[in-house]
C-alpha cells in the first residue's frame, strides 16, 4: 500500500503517504486513499483530519511524474487533474480541522496539498516550493487558487511566480506556515492540537462552514476548475514534455 490510515488516541485522524522511496509523491493510489481518508474523517467519532508523510526527507514530493508521464495530451492530462483538484477541495471543505504535517521537503503538488489543509506544521529546517513553474506548467490540482484565498496577494504571487524552494522561516513569514517544530512530528501534532481537540465536535465545526460558506459564495470551485483546464493546456506544451522527458531519464541514471 502506498498510504496507512490510523484513528489516533486524541480523536483524529492519521493519513501517512508510505512511498519515502519517491519522496513520498502522489500516485493513483495515494489519491484513492486521500478520498477514502476524508469520506473517514466525516465519522463524528474524529475531531481532525493529520496527513504527513513516511520518514524525515520528504513530506511530498508532488506528483509522481514517473507514473503520470504517460499523461501526454491536455485531455489525458485534464483527468487526472481535475480528480486530484476534486480530492483537495474535498479536503479544504470538510467540517473538521485539517492539518498538514509537513515532516520533510515539500515541493510542487506537495505544497498545494498543504496548501488544501488548514494548519500547515513544518519541521525546522525543511524547504518548500511552488516549483511547478520551473516544469512550464502552473499549479494545477486547485492549490494556486486556494493559496490566493488563503494568503495576501504579494506574497501568493511570489510564492506561485517565482517558483523557488523557500526556506521554513521565509514560508512562515509570508504566512504559509503556521508552526515550526523541532521535536518529533506526532508529539509536535498533538502538541499544537491539545487545546482545539477539547472544544466540542459541533463548534469546531460550525466555526469551519463560516470559512467554507465564504468559499461557497465566492465560486471557488469554479475558479479551481479553471486552474485544472489553464494547467492541462501547459501540460500538453512541448516545453513541459521536454522538462519530463529530462525528469525521466536523470531518475532511470539514478
Amino acid at each position: 500500500m502506498s498510504y496507512t490510515i490510523e484513528k489516533q488516541d486524541m480523536g483524529y485522524l492519521l493519513f501517512t503517504i508510505t512511498r519515502s522511496e519517491k519522496r513520498n509523491a502522489i500516485n493513483y493510489q495515494v489519491m484513492e486513499g486521500l478520498m477514502e481518508a476524508i469520506s473517514m474523517a466525516e465519522d463524528p467519532g474524529v475531531k481532525a483530519l493529520v496527513i504527513t508523510g513516511e520518514g524525515d526527507n520528504a513530506f511530498c514530493s508532488g506528483g509522481d511524474l514517473t507514473v503520470f508521464h504517460q499523461l501526454e495530451t491536455k485531455e489525458e492530462a485534464y483527468v487526472m487533474l481535475s480528480n486530484m483538484s476534486k480530492i483537495l477541495y474535498s479536503l479544504l471543505i470538510l467540517k473538521k480541522p485539517t492539518i498538514a504535517l509537513i515532516n520533510g521537503t515539500t515541493v510542487g503538488g506537495g505544497c498545494e496539498l498543504a496548501a488544501a489543509c488548514d494548519f500547515r506544521l513544518a519541521r525546522e529546517g525543511i524547504k518548500a516550493g511552488f516549483v511547478q513553474g520551473k516544469q512550464a506548467i502552473t499549479t494545477g490540482w486547485g492549490g494556486g487558487t486556494i493559496l490566493a484565498e488563503k494568503l495576501p496577494v504579494g506574497s501568493s504571487m511570489k510564492l506561485l511566480m517565482e517558483a523557488e524552494i523557500h526556506s521554513v522561516e521565509f514560508l512562515q513569514e509570508v504566512g504559509y506556515i503556521d508552526h515550526i517544530y523541532s521535536s518529533s512530528p506526532i508529539a509536535a501534532c498533538e502538541d499544537y492540537l491539545e487545546k482545539l481537540l477539547t472544544i466540542d465536535l459541533k463548534v469546531l465545526e460550525s466555526y469551519k462552514m463560516m470559512w467554507i460558506r465564504k468559499w461557497e459564495e465566492s465560486r471557488l470551485r469554479e475558479r479551481i476548475e479553471e486552474e485544472v483546464r489553464n494547467c492541462s493546456v501547459l501540460w500538453e506544451s512541448e516545453s513541459h514534455h521536454k522538462y519530463v522527458k529530462s525528469f525521466i531519464s536523470k531518475k532511470t541514471q539514478d
